[in-house]
């Protein structure tokens, strides 16, 4: 589903890959995260009656701000959709639906607004919510660890003041069903952690 699909996105893939591959983008937030929300933003915006090709534009641009984040601090959100203004009408992408793109790029991070107005967005904020959660989500969790060079009980934590909550989130019936999937799996995980643990203080 990440393969090119319009006769723009072979380009904007490509564009993609020289932003996050080789950068300063830590793992955790890489190409193939952006690859898995391309996927995720299909199969949801499919059964949702979403417009896909806005969606994939959308999804294949949501991080590409993330290089000058880890520079600047300044949010990824909005730098992303300025690149996404910028870059979109150079491989052709209809410049009918790029506000709507523009759009679902700057509200994709739900910890910062804006509140997503479109179905496009949010079922990108949606894609993006539902990677981290699930065997990809602690996956990715104890990747940030190592990132961040903290402690795995820091990881753990982060499920129940982040993570845990997201499945209350979701704005589109298919996401909610695939949040309600990988929330068990998360849990799963946890029983195992706490009993395992335990065993080594025992």
């Amino acid at each position: 589903m990440s393969e090119p699909r319009f006769p723009w996105e072979r380009e904007l893939i490509k564009f993609v890959r020289r932003r996050l591959r080789g950068s300063r983008v830590p793992p955790s937030h890489g190409y193939d995260h952006v690859r898995r929300v391309v996927s995720l933003c299909e199969f949801i915006g499919d059964r949702e009656g979403a417009d896909v090709e806005i969606l994939r534009a959308a999804a294949w641009l949501h991080d590409v701000g993330r290089p000058e984040e880890e520079r600047t601090g300044r949010d990824h959100a909005r730098i992303s959709a300025r690149i996404a203004a910028k870059v979109l009408p150079s491989v052709g992408f209809p410049e009918s639906k790029l506000d709507d793109v523009v759009h679902a790029i700057e509200a994709h991070r739900y910890s910062t607004g804006p509140e997503p107005e479109t179905l496009e967005a949010k079922i990108l904020q949606d894609a993006d919510n539902l990677d981290a959660l699930g065997a990809v989500g602690i996956a990715r969790c104890f990747c940030v660890v190592g990132e961040r060079r903290t402690r795995i009980r820091d990881g753990v934590q982060h499920f129940y003041e982040k993570l845990l909550k997201l499945p209350d989130l979701m704005h589109t019936e298919t996401a909610r069903k695939l949040a309600r999937i990988r929330l068990r799996r998360m849990l799963a995980f946890l029983d195992w952690y706490r009993e395992e643990a335990e065993e080594m203080r025992s």
